[in-house]
């Protein structure tokens, strides 16, 4: 069984498993995070939400994205063919650290939203588990990741706020930026979004961030926004 949500105001619209993991906030967070470039790679692409809203956000990217589960990828493809996205958005079957040929190559962008946790209990739900649980290879994927960024390229991640130290471990001590998502003024962050510039030699730059909600527990002006498409992240 599977729902249909729609993002940035609507202009996109995904289909996605009724149970499991499913995508929201953090998609497009993620994906408004990207920069411009020409071409872009998604690593555990799910049903396709992060490409798609990076799609149109920015019409003339060419994406790919690679996902583990072979019935999802024919839910992204769907997705892409009915937000009339196919010729430039494609899916792939692939474990990301054993991408096909086809996809070994340099990318202006890589974006990521990685399993959350590390080693724990994982979900009953087999696929909830995978998209959830990466038992300790969070360094793996971000490595793996700015692997396949071309020079001057980026990656950007979406991450649990307590698993910045494992990802900044895991990458360059240069070019690296984070932005924390506040859930509210005053209170600590539960994402983080990462940035590495692949080549530079900026230092590290922990950034203001944004906050997601007022105090009355609607979205701020800014992250409204960001949700409508009506803005991208800096």
């Amino acid at each position: 069984m599977t729902t249909s949500d729609t993002f940035l105001n609507g202009r996109v619209t995904v289909r996605q498993p009724e149970t499991g993991f499913r995508a929201g906030l953090d998609a497009v967070m993620l994906a408004a995070a990207v920069p411009e470039g020409v071409t872009a790679l998604e690593l555990g692409a799910g049903a396709g939400t992060a490409s798609l809203c990076l799609a149109a956000r920015i019409p003339s990217m060419s994406i790919t994205g690679i996902e583990i589960d072979p019935d999802l990828v024919q839910l992204a493809s769907d997705n892409a063919a009915a937000n009339g996205m196919q010729t430039r958005v494609r899916f792939a079957v692939a474990n990301i650290f054993a991408l096909p040929l086809e996809c070994k190559r340099e990318y202006d962008c890589v974006l990521i939203n990685p399993p959350f946790h590390g080693e724990g209990r994982p979900s009953p739900d087999p696929g909830r588990a995978r998209a959830l649980m990466d038992e300790g290879a969070l360094g793996d994927w971000l490595q793996a990741g700015l692997k396949r960024v071309i020079s001057g390229g980026t990656l950007t991640a979406i991450l649990r706020a307590d698993r910045l130290n494992e990802a900044l471990a895991a990458l360059p001590l240069t070019g690296v930026s984070a932005l924390p998502l506040w859930p509210k003024a005053g209170e600590p962050a539960r994402r983080v979004l990462v940035q590495a510039r692949k080549g530079s030699g900026a230092a590290f730059c922990l950034l203001p961030g944004l906050i997601l909600h007022d105090a009355s527990g609607a979205y701020t002006q800014e992250a409204d926004a960001i949700l409508r498409g009506q803005a991208a992240l800096a």
